[in-house]
């Protein structure tokens, strides 16, 4: 965080009160996929002139909100880490001068990639001030009331960071000298659930692998060749959230018994309505949405549950992970594993485009995950 004096540490809150008052423009992904289509240098001109006025306006609210967080939360470590970061992109968005031609352009899409890789660990870096937080109040149970606003903070706060991400993502991969056929910036328009579930299975395994010793197999049902289009970096996050949560469950209950582990089980299944991917151990239950969504279903035999628990799996506040990392320690952000965060940001990222995450669970048993996913093309509802 760059030192101001005081007289321009106050010019720097003005103006992020300014910009934080504004009103955002919000973008259809079927004008970002028309647009994209299209990466000339004059689209590109225009996309970067148009996050060059956008982008201050979205990272000064979540500024402004992080000074005004309720118990004391704003002033912990970790969460001033974080303003500091968001007051530095909005210095450096506010610095750069107007986009007037090419070599502008790529001088302030080089800037955004410096913005997002700030960023990168915004994540576990918020987790770690709530569990300051935590700490300083006694834990979960000495939770006051009201403190369901800080959750309802953090769930706006990570929908914002996926819409920032997302546009600056979008804009710096339109630059791709030789990208994929089919694929549109960070979108795909043929993009197999079945080929990403694979992929998020593998690296979830071995991360189960690497901690356990061994891994539960991972079963996959649905069609090899049904295709959607969507951003495979947020389905191969859900995925890989979701696969992970459902290994560990089964893991941890057959580690030490003789009985065989049972398998995990997912399925994708297209509707006229719905794409499902269904994971046993996490359960995603379709809901009234305007255009059509896919189904993906992940279900395991990992005990289940109980029912006092269902109602913390969304929040931020609470983890059963026995050792978290620790306070102090040095965390690179990599997973989320210890804090609790997985499955919630995960229900954000599906509903971004549409779509929605529940979990159903029967303690003893084991648990299902229903993931509803739209299908990108059809969206006319602008983003957050």
């Amino acid at each position: 965080m760059m030192a101001y004096s005081e007289p321009a540490a106050r010019a720097v809150a003005e103006e992020v009160a300014r910009w934080g008052g504004m009103r955002q423009t919000g973008v259809t992904l079927r004008y970002m996929m028309e647009f994209g289509a299209r990466p000339t240098e004059r689209n590109l001109l225009r996309s970067a002139q148009f996050l060059r006025r956008e982008l201050p306006i979205r990272i000064a609210r979540r500024a402004l909100d992080l000074d005004s967080l309720p118990f004391g939360l704003s002033t912990k470590p970790a969460i001033l880490k974080v303003r500091d970061w968001y007051l530095d992109s909005f210095r450096d968005l506010r610095c750069f001068p107007e986009v007037r031609n090419w070599d502008d352009e790529l001088a302030f899409t080089e800037m955004i990639k410096m913005i997002r890789v700030r960023h990168n660990n915004v994540v576990p870096t918020m987790a770690l001030g709530v569990r300051q937080l935590k700490k300083d109040l006694g834990g979960t149970k000495a939770f006051p009331p009201g403190i369901d606003e800080i959750h309802q903070f953090l769930d706006r706060f990570y929908m914002s960071r996926i819409g920032i991400r997302m546009l600056i993502g979008q804009h710096v991969a339109l630059h791709e000298p030789d990208p994929e056929p089919g694929v549109i910036g960070l979108i795909s328009k043929r993009l197999s659930p079945m080929l990403v579930a694979q992929h998020a299975t593998e690296d979830a395994r071995a991360i189960c692998m690497r901690e356990y010793g061994s891994a539960p197999d991972v079963n996959i049902y649905g069609d090899p060749d049904f295709t959607f289009p969507y951003v495979k970096l947020h389905l191969q996050l859900m995925m890989f959230e979701l696969v992970k949560n459902s290994l560990r469950a089964v893991q941890e209950r057959y580690m030490n018994s003789d009985k065989h582990a049972p398998p995990v089980r997912i399925i994708v299944a297209d509707g006229a309505e719905d794409v499902t991917i269904k994971l046993p151990n996490v359960f995603i239950i379709g809901m009234p949405i305007s255009v059509r969504t896919f189904l993906v279903q992940i279900s395991d035999e990992g005990g289940g549950i109980p029912r006092s628990g269902l109602s913390r799996i969304f929040t931020y506040l609470y983890s059963t992970a026995e050792n978290p990392p620790d306070l102090d320690g040095r965390n690179e952000g990599v997973t989320m594993a210890g804090y609790g965060y997985g499955i919630p940001i995960s229900r954000l990222y599906a509903r971004y485009f549409g779509g929605d995450l529940q979990i159903i669970s029967m303690e003893g048993y084991g648990t299902d995950a229903y993931l509803h996913l739209s299908r990108l093309g059809d969206s006319e509802e602008p983003l957050h």
